[in-house]
């Protein structure tokens, strides 16, 4: 169980890059975590908690959910991490990867989101931090993307619904934009290509989308924000 007064986050997407990144800052901040990807094992820290599962699937959601409240008793943060991309000319994508984007990037926030809110509003305060995409603002004719826009801008989009709805009940939604990282995701050998990319002339670490969330987290007065941590992408090229 944990004390009293300590705070719980729920993070998907848990297992290597961004995800792990989240669970090991969470647990600095003296949060206990429930971590969920399809193919988490548990660890030695009795302050996480990991639940496999598909989290384009409502069952896992709810699993994972429970899993918090049985065993540390609340839900105080949920970081909506998981997510796919792929990109590809508009006209390549198939049947199977619209139905893989939105299974994970829309279906697996939709149903984890309302049972994490709704157990927020029972404490009276909460906090929903989703990652999506700096391409959503800023389409680039060299990674077509389409997919991606499509799902990843309708987190952002359902992210200032959510702060607005919730803004008088104590619950906060922000959203973190990365663009491109350094994370297991991407091939090594497509590395400098991905960093020419970038303004900044450089991919993003996983510690500057950790430290973006962190942030969100320790910024009470800071509610529908998306935070564009891409190396000037959202400004222009």
């Amino acid at each position: 169980m944990t004390t009293q007064n300590q705070k719980v986050a729920v993070i998907t997407g848990a297992s290597q890059g961004i995800g792990a990144g989240l669970v090991e800052a969470y647990r600095k901040l003296g949060h206990a975590v429930v971590a969920t990807s399809r193919s988490i094992t548990p660890g030695d820290d009795p302050g996480v908690l990991t639940v496999p599962g598909d989290i384009a699937d409502p069952a896992t959601a709810e699993r994972v959910i429970s899993a918090a409240v049985e065993r540390f008793g609340r839900v105080d943060t949920l970081v909506n991490n998981a997510g796919v991309y792929v990109a590809k000319p508009f006209t390549d994508y198939t049947a199977e990867d619209y139905a893989t984007f939105t299974g994970i990037n829309l279906a697996g926030f939709f149903r984890l989101t309302q049972l994490a809110v709704g157990h927020m509003l029972a404490q009276g305060s909460g906090h929903i931090v989703t990652l999506t995409a700096s391409i959503v603002d800023n389409a680039d004719s060299r990674v077509p993307s389409v997919l991606a826009a499509l799902t990843k801008g309708g987190l952002q989009a359902a992210t200032k619904s959510l702060a607005i709805e919730y803004a008088t009940r104590g619950i906060r939604a922000n959203a973190v934009a990365p663009g491109t990282t350094r994370t297991p995701m991407h091939d090594p050998q497509i590395h400098e290509f991905l960093d020419g990319l970038q303004p900044i002339g450089r991919m993003g670490e996983i510690a500057d989308v950790v430290e973006a969330v962190v942030f969100l987290e320790n910024a009470p007065f800071v509610t529908g924000e998306i935070l564009h941590v891409d190396g000037g992408i959202s400004a222009g090229h």
